[in-house]
């Protein structure tokens, strides 16, 4: 069998916030997995990726980047026949508004929300939303600070929030529903049986600690674990990646909903077993690739 040659490319600092050694971690175990396997893995920043001009259409690339023209260029090799994971369309789709709209539009279960331009000043956007407060996130990106996810309980402070989102230049924001119940938070491997998911505040893990002191205090609601991951993963195929994490809310009845799903995050407290896993996903996935072009030349 041929040796894959491969290509990755990590994840700019500034687009891991708060999990800038998570997020190295398990990037350069899965590259060290391939390397065990045989395959030739060259590794990249973001910018050095967008300087190289090499990078060809019939590539095989693994990339955890996020910077905007970085995905352009990936979304280019992708049309012209690259092979990339996780799908620089799929890491677009998970920007806040497009995750939100293609969700809601594929029935995955997800908080009651609206899409609103930064510049909106009117108050009674939120007269659809009750007590205690929302959620204002915002729309264009992945969130880098700890306001881009803000939990607001009154008019005058999501009008502040919206006002700030706007003098950053972010376009547009997803006012979300509050949801009491449980946090749980999930990793998984598409094309594997990987699935792992925890409650995070049992282990101090998460981006931003405040978010502890807004949700509610852990119940252990009782759920489906098979329905948390089949919801997952309809969730990752519907925005197309792979290799994916996120968060839900489980209700006092048991109902789980998604309120956040992210390409490639840092599988923290399982990133040795994900490690083997994404590299399986990898080789099979760019083999096959390989495997069709040999047969197209013949």
């Amino acid at each position: 069998m041929k040796k894959i040659k491969i290509i990755g490319v990590r994840r700019g600092r500034t687009f891991s916030p708060n999990h800038i050694g998570n997020d190295e971690a398990i990037f350069l175990l899965s590259m060290d997995a391939l390397k065990r396997e045989g395959c030739d893995v060259r590794i990249y920043s973001e910018e050095e990726f967008l300087q190289d001009d090499a990078v060809s259409a019939d590539s095989c690339v693994v990339s955890m980047a996020r910077e905007k023209t970085v995905i352009k260029k990936l979304q280019q090799l992708e049309a012209q026949g690259a092979c990339v994971i996780n799908s620089a369309f799929g890491v677009e789709n998970c920007f806040r508004t497009n995750m939100t709209n293609l969700l809601v539009k594929n029935q995955i279960p997800y908080p009651k929300s609206i899409i609103v331009s930064t510049d909106c000043r009117d108050e009674r956007l939120f007269n659809e939303f009750p007590q205690p407060g929302v959620w204002i996130k915002r729309g264009d990106f992945h969130a880098i600070h700890k306001e881009d996810v803000t939990f607001v309980s009154s008019r005058e402070e999501g009008l502040g929030i919206l006002r700030e989102y706007a003098l950053r230049g972010i376009p547009d924001a997803v006012i979300s529903k509050h949801l009491v119940g449980d946090l749980v938070k999930f990793y998984g491997v598409r094309g594997t049986d990987f699935f792992f998911w925890f409650y995070p505040y049992e282990h101090n893990h998460h981006k931003y600690a405040h978010y502890e002191q807004i949700n509610s205090k852990l119940v252990y609601n009782q759920f489906e674990e098979n329905g948390l991951k089949q919801i997952a993963l309809n969730a990752a195929r519907v925005l197309d990646v792979h290799i994916f994490g996120g968060d839900a809310i489980i209700d006092p009845e048991g109902n789980i909903t998604i309120i956040d799903l992210n390409d490639w995050p840092s599988f923290a407290p399982c990133r040795e077993s994900a490690a083997s896993s994404i590299a399986q996903l990898l080789i099979n996935t760019f083999q096959k690739q390989i495997d069709g072009i040999i047969a197209s030349e013949k």
